[in-house]
């Protein structure tokens, strides 16, 4: 398992994609639009910490590609790895979902969304840290709060979706809202992807 003394690369590359992941999303659910051209800013700004994820991702790459022993299983680091990915690809996408549904503004229902999200960032930080300080104990205890996170935002969508389909009258407008939701939605799906990775690294390194 990781350890700082001896200088392990994989466990400061995945620090730095939690960094940056947990960035967007803290990012995300803080940017308050008050006019269309707003959300073009928060677009390109989210694709930019796509982008440096996917640096930090070919980095990984690299490293695996360069290193005979590795910390844990390779196999591991990549998965975690893709998943972590997985959360800002798709959070680069409800973000262009904003764009090209042209919402001048966020309502309640994604603004708790978005809360609901960098919850569940914060604590993939926390818990990849913590699997680079060894305490595998406290990363299932934030597994947790990550499906925890995760199930408040499936609550939130299935509500908004009853609500849209209810009040809703113009078809244009319920597909544009219909659309975002789904989007945040799968967000917090893969943010508990990134937990069962991490809960399978526990077991099999406890």
């Amino acid at each position: 398992m990781f350890g700082r003394n001896k200088k392990d690369q994989f466990g400061e590359i995945l620090n730095e994609m939690t960094a940056n992941l947990s960035e967007a999303a803290s990012y995300f659910s803080s940017f308050s639009p008050e006019k269309l051209e707003d959300i073009t800013v928060f677009s390109e700004t989210i694709n930019n910490y796509e982008s440096q994820g996917d640096r930090l991702v070919y980095k990984m790459i690299v490293e695996l590609n360069d290193t005979f022993i590795t910390p844990i299983e390779r196999e591991d680091l990549l998965e975690l790895t893709n998943r972590i990915d997985d959360v800002l690809d798709s959070m680069e996408k409800a973000a262009l979902s904003f764009e090209i549904c042209h919402l001048s503004k966020f309502n309640d229902v994604i603004t708790s969304m978005a809360a609901e999200i960098s919850g569940a960032c914060e604590s993939i930080c926390e818990a990849v840290e913590l699997m680079f300080h060894k305490k595998l104990k406290d990363i299932n205890a934030l597994s947790k709060k990550i499906k925890a996170h995760e199930s408040a935002c499936d609550a939130l969508y299935r509500k908004a979706l009853l609500d849209l389909f209810q009040d809703e009258e113009d078809p244009i407008r319920l597909i544009r809202y219909k659309t975002v939701y789904e989007n945040l939605e799968e967000i917090a799906n893969f943010c508990e992807d990134v937990s069962k990775t991490l809960n399978s690294i526990v077991m099999k390194n406890a």
